[in-house]
């Protein structure tokens, strides 16, 4: 049996040509865990981050490294004391830290949910982190009241869009920021004020907001002070220094996803009946990850950019 596998990994931080693909040894399945067969990955707005080093304080990683934090696949094998899944089931889920952007993978049980019969493999690698972080980074700071204010920044991402419809269904009075291309895509999903961030400042449109979901980080989270109640918060999910950054007396969070398999598999079939729309934005094969990893960095993009491993 081929012990090696192909793998998308990087030697060392820096620029677009920092992610290769190469061969590395294929994992065995441990005590908790299943070895699974990577059909699809999701592309995330951390792989670029995590490759240039910007996160390596939050995110310590002994290099080489594999990129990619979600995946679907089925099940080739299972470890000791596994007992969740069998072999041929398909599976979806965080990898758990990085390794997602590999052929095979070891990940624990516990991560992990059965794919709906109605979703692919690449519809479901584009739900594990974006639907369970939009949903767990829209309650960090407190239940979520019917009739609050709440400004997403980055709505039409793939943490935005799932945010702008969890916020609608709890009540919420929703503005959105969001780029021309998508300012429609945005509005369908129930937003009731959509701020095209390249012709208005948010600052002129939203006030009073009592939870800023900051998907951006920078500037935006610096501007984002003044729109806020003062008994407001905002929760970041791409500015790891927000706590330094936050003015004396107000509340700013600092969120990183937590692996929720019962509520990703509770999201998944909301997915699969239609009750939760998921854009994936394009599809890209195994040797252009590092391509797209590249593009997530620079393109403004409406939803998920999945890997098919089949292509």
């Amino acid at each position: 049996m081929n012990k090696t596998q192909h793998a998308v990994l990087i030697r060392a931080y820096g620029g677009a040509d920092a992610a290769e693909v190469a061969k590395i040894a294929k994992p065995e399945a441990g005590p908790g865990q299943v070895r699974v067969q990577v059909r699809a990955a999701g592309i995330n707005g951390i792989d670029w981050k995590v490759r240039e080093g910007y996160v390596r304080d939050a995110f310590p990683l002994q290099l080489p490294a594999v990129l990619g934090i979600e995946l679907a696949g089925v099940v080739v094998g299972v470890g000791p004391g596994a007992s969740r899944f069998r072999v041929g089931d398909r599976v979806m889920g965080p990898s758990g830290g990085l390794g997602a952007y590999a052929e095979f993978v070891a990940v624990d049980e516990a991560n992990l949910a059965p794919i709906p019969d109605a979703l692919d493999d690449v519809s479901a690698a584009g739900i594990p982190v974006a639907a369970v972080a939009a949903w767990q980074s829209l309650h960090h700071a407190g239940p979520i009241r019917p009739g609050q204010r709440i400004l997403i920044h980055g709505a039409a991402g793939g943490l935005g869009g799932y945010a702008v419809q969890y916020a609608k269904a709890a009540g919420a009075e929703v503005f959105a920021t969001a780029a021309t291309a998508h300012v429609d895509y945005v509005r369908s999903l129930g937003a009731d004020h959509v701020i095209d961030y390249q012709v208005q400042r948010f600052e002129d449109v939203a006030n009073d907001i009592d939870l800023v979901l900051d998907y951006v980080g920078g500037e935006v989270l610096d501007r984002s002070w003044q729109v806020l109640k003062s008994t407001g918060a905002i929760v970041g999910t791409s500015s790891p220094d927000i706590l330094v950054r936050t003015p004396a007396g107000r509340r700013g969070l600092w969120f990183i996803n937590q692996p929720d398999a019962g509520l990703l598999q509770k999201l998944a079939m909301d997915i699969a009946t239609g009750a939760l729309e998921s854009k994936i934005s394009e599809v890209v094969g195994f040797a252009e990850i590092p391509a797209a990893i590249e593009r997530n960095r620079t393109d403004s993009h409406a939803g998920k950019v999945v890997a098919n491993f089949s292509l």
